[in-house]
């Protein structure tokens, strides 16, 4: 039985598609972006989505003279009218708000571990990054061919730069900005891949406030309202952009039946009538833990025998590491001790398997001495004991599924390691206990 292909193909929050494709999962994907813990080159800090893009503010400021002295002559002698002297000046304004430049770098930092690539064209799993290009207004897909060669960080940095907040991103001479300018979902994308089943999720959603519950202004207010329109332009606004989103998503949706009716595509999206979800600040990261708390208390009902909320009063998985400075420090305290209690390992392998199963490393090394208690050694990194581990414990299910999206190994195995690897595991697969 082999693993279903996967592929991904977001809008706007390409990062987090980008570490998921890479092998990264969502409990450290919510450490690094919910928490901001864990690795310095992991962390999504908010502070890098707010820089002000200096750069764009210098260049635009520096044409400011010689768009004076046109407009002036034209108005002088031209006899423009006002209004259209002064549009010209409009080209004086930024582009945007803030740069792109953190987010990149932090991502070519993140993509740049080790088991990790940058290269769409190296991962396991297909990766496609829509943006759009601004000169043509086409979809640009970053990972299909004849665009699978630009740096994955790159083409996550133009798949988010919101035109107004983000200036466009320059890419083989040519500017993107946004996908969602082109289209809200995006899903024609994998569904041309021929896959069974597509999961489509989408945030955003117009509020329904027919119904007989009250809600607040605005997230933090204290005045309780019956009407969007008391809340004013900018509870306006959020409603038009919401609306306008929402309906080019159901026009794209009824099409679908019809293009590819041999796969099942979900749509996942939060209650229409939800207020905490239509309040909250959709570039407010400081709501982002609020949010995915609430989000949670909202699966309760579809999942009974879920537990209460519990992560408020208790550290994260792996937060035993946190005595330290820093979670490098700690990290490097951990291995020390580790390695320290299995002085027959080499350090350097305790350390790449302390990264792969942080504090769970003493359940996998539990009954093992020296290297030749690992069992099997199949190439790079990989032993018999680890693999038994993760297709016991943690559901491995095939080859591709261990060396590709579990260990990334398959990077530093030959291709006959691999083969071979394959082949005893679909023999050994069933005498797992």
């Amino acid at each position: 039985m082999g693993i279903p292909r996967i592929a991904y193909a977001p809008c706007s929050f390409g990062f987090i598609a980008a570490g998921l494709a890479n092998g990264i999962t969502p409990r450290q994907l919510c450490t690094s972006f919910i928490e901001n813990q864990g690795p310095r080159n992991d962390v999504v800090h908010p502070s890098l989505f707010i820089r002000p893009a200096l750069a764009e503010y210098a260049h635009r400021l520096a044409m400011l003279p010689g768009l004076v002295a046109q407009a002036a002559l034209r108005y002088a002698f031209e006899r423009r009218s006002l209004l259209a002297t002064l549009e010209r000046l409009g080209r004086a304004l930024p582009t945007g708000l803030f740069t792109h430049a953190p987010l990149e770098a932090q991502m070519r930092r993140m993509l740049s571990a080790p088991g990790r690539s940058n290269d769409f064209r190296q991962l396991a799993h297909k990766l496609v990054l829509v943006a759009t290009d601004l000169d043509s207004g086409t979809a640009a897909p970053f990972g299909q061919p004849g665009f699978d060669h630009v740096p994955i960080s790159q083409a996550v940095a133009a798949s988010a730069a919101l035109p107004g907040l983000f200036p466009p991103v320059p890419i083989d001479g040519r500017w993107y900005v946004d996908g969602a300018l082109k289209k809200t979902l995006h899903a024609r994308v994998l569904l041309d891949m021929g896959l069974d089943l597509v999961l489509c999720l989408n945030p955003l959603v117009p509020f329904d406030a027919s119904h007989p519950a009250r809600h607040r202004v605005l997230a933090g207010g204290e005045e309780v309202i019956p009407r969007l329109i008391d809340g004013g332009l900018p509870v306006v606004l959020s409603q038009t952009f919401r609306t306008l989103i929402h309906s080019r998503l159901e026009l794209g949706m009824k099409g679908y039946d019809t293009s590819h009716p041999g796969t099942d595509v979900l749509l996942f999206e939060p209650d229409h009538r939800d207020p905490a979800m239509f309040l909250a600040n959709t570039f407010g990261y400081s709501q982002r833990r609020r949010l995915a708390e609430h989000a949670l208390r909202d699966l309760q009902p579809y999942f009974p025998r879920m537990g209460g909320p519990w992560t408020d009063g208790r550290a994260v998985y792996d937060g035993e590491m946190a005595d330290a400075p820093s979670f490098e420090q700690a990290f490097d305290n951990f291995v020390d001790g580790a390695a320290a209690a299995k002085p027959g390992l080499p350090k350097e392998l305790v350390r790449i398997l302390a990264r792969r199963h942080g504090s769970g490393l003493d359940d996998l090394l539990e009954n093992v001495k020296t290297v030749a208690d690992l069992g099997r050694h199949f190439g790079g990194s990989l032993y018999e004991v680890e693999v038994r581990h993760l297709v016991r414990d943690e559901w491995a299910v095939d080859a591709e599924d261990v060396l590709w999206r579990r260990t990334k190994e398959g990077l530093h195995m030959t291709a006959e390691q691999r083969e071979a690897f394959a082949r005893w595991l679909a023999e050994q697969r069933l005498n797992f206990t």
